[in-house]
């Protein structure tokens, strides 16, 4: 017997772990480290104190301002739609819990953008003398939820059982 898959909005611990975990992390970093201060700790990881008033990769980083509140209206809606997606979700865990990682990564990352108007950005990734772009808990909750959200597509719906005579 399957156990029943637990309310919609249970799954939201996660997403407030995920905020919790995000701001604090870029609280600390933002303590210790000032703007641009890089510390190597392993061949391919730095720690690195950035401000990112783009999206993405740092897109529209330079479009003069009007960015912040036009991400913020963004990230909005877009977590108006999570939430409704989670309340439908209910009946499957990896996309109740996809949800519930994007929906944390997209509310860590509007704090930043609505309070401050930039994000901050901490984990730097790099290989060979290339730097992936600087990142935070928030992006990689996103990530993880985004990854997970492609793997729940690819699985499909379950087959419906056959009745035997």
């Amino acid at each position: 017997m399957h156990k029943p898959a637990p309310p919609w909005h249970r799954w939201l611990w996660i997403s407030a772990a995920i905020v919790v975990l995000d701001l604090a992390t870029k609280a600390w970093i933002t303590h210790i480290f000032q703007l641009g201060e890089t510390l190597y700790v392993l061949p391919f990881f730095n720690l690195v104190l950035a401000h990112n008033t783009g999206a993405a990769f740092s897109f529209l980083a330079g479009a003069g301002g009007w960015q912040r509140w036009f991400f913020v209206i963004v990230t909005l809606g877009v977590s108006a739609v999570l939430v409704v997606m989670l309340r439908k979700s209910t009946g499957n865990r990896l996309l109740s819990t996809a949800l519930a990682l994007v929906l944390g990564g997209a509310a860590g990352n509007l704090w930043d953008r609505a309070t401050m108007g930039y994000v901050v950005d901490f984990v730097q990734v790099h290989a060979a003398g290339y730097y992936f772009p600087a990142f935070n808990v928030a992006d990689s909750a996103i990530t993880l939820g985004v990854i997970l959200l492609l793997l729940d597509s690819l699985r499909g719906e379950p087959k419906p059982q056959k009745e035997t005579p």
